[in-house]
């Protein structure tokens, strides 16, 4: 765990507002370098999520640091830096608070550092609020979680003029929801096929692709069965941008990074004999593979929408 000495009267986050602070003006942190996150800091200082999440918005209010939403907590640049100081508390704003700022406070936290770094006690930090004073809005983590899941699928709407036809229909109703995905990749980790998450502006997307499917006569098992599956390929697609993000902040390696580790393992792969079409295939990238979720999901799409053509289209329509 790191020892670190500074004056005995220092509250924890102080602590360790002082040593990035040091850091930050000895050098060995650069403007646009990352700071570890909030669960990391907890492990290595030895302190609570929230005390862990006090410090880092400490700094931020500071002009020190800067929330990168799937990066993390940056060293900011200079010129954005306030002048030298002791760091103070962020003010208390108990007046101040509501359930909206809440709601937001939590996604912008899921934002930048997942959904496992999201507590209510770490919320409230950001706030700069005692740490029970959320709980008069929100009950518990998993009520604001629901909350958080609303607020983000709500963040885009349809046209009142849908396309012509049902195929661009859907595809809006898609690529709508990747964008989401991918602006909120902790939304992928919610809800599954079995247990969907049942919140109001998550049905507005599945009421467009629903609406865009009926009048084709499909049974209503059928009808949802289309509609489940085109779900299930957005957010098949989605669960990995968080999972990545978790990946590289537990190893400190980027994909590329991960992959030339592990070209050795690779090669003693394809150099067994045991797997002749792999082979084939891997060595006949020009300049490696790059996988690229955005290219995978609009061939997945087309794909999926394509199969789905005569199904939908050899139906009678509804009277």
């Amino acid at each position: 765990m790191t020892q670190i000495t500074h004056p005995a009267g220092d509250p924890p986050y102080l602590r360790i507002v002082g040593e990035f602070r040091r850091r930050i003006a000895a050098g060995e942190l650069a403007p646009g370098d990352r700071l570890p996150s909030t669960r990391r800091i907890a492990e290595e200082w030895g302190v609570a999520l929230a005390t862990a999440t006090k410090a880092l918005t400490t700094l931020r209010l500071e002009g020190l640091v800067e929330a990168r939403p799937r990066v993390g907590t940056i060293v900011a640049e200079p010129a954005a830096a306030a002048p030298a100081a002791r760091p103070q508390a962020p003010r208390t704003r108990e007046q101040d608070l509501t359930l909206d700022r809440i709601v937001r406070t939590a996604v912008e936290i899921a934002d930048a550092e997942g959904l496992t770094a999201l507590s209510m006690r770490g919320v409230a930090a950001r706030l700069g609020v005692a740490p029970m004073s959320t709980y008069r809005y929100v009950p518990s983590k998993e009520e604001l979680v629901l909350l958080m899941a609303d607020a983000a699928f709500g963040e885009e709407s349809y046209p009142a003029d849908a396309p012509e036809g049902w195929r661009p229909r859907v595809e809006l109703g898609a690529r709508t929801m990747w964008r989401l995905y991918r602006r909120h990749p902790w939304l992928a980790q919610l809800g599954s096929l079995s247990r969907p998450l049942l919140v109001p502006r998550l049905l507005v997307h599945g009421e467009w692709i629903l609406a865009a499917l009926d009048g084709h006569g499909l049974a209503p098992t059928e009808l949802f069965d289309i509609h489940v599956l085109i779900y299930s390929h957005v957010q098949g697609l989605a669960v990995h941008l968080e999972r990545e993000a978790h990946a590289e902040a537990a190893t400190g390696q980027s994909e590329d990074q991960w992959m030339d580790s592990r070209a050795g393992d690779l090669r003693a792969l394809s150099e067994s004999g045991r797997f002749p079409a792999f082979t084939k295939v891997v060595g006949g990238f020009e300049n490696g593979y790059d996988l690229d979720l955005d290219a995978l999901f609009e061939r997945g799409l087309k794909a999926l929408l394509d199969g789905l053509t005569p199904v939908v289209e050899g139906g009678t329509p509804a009277p």
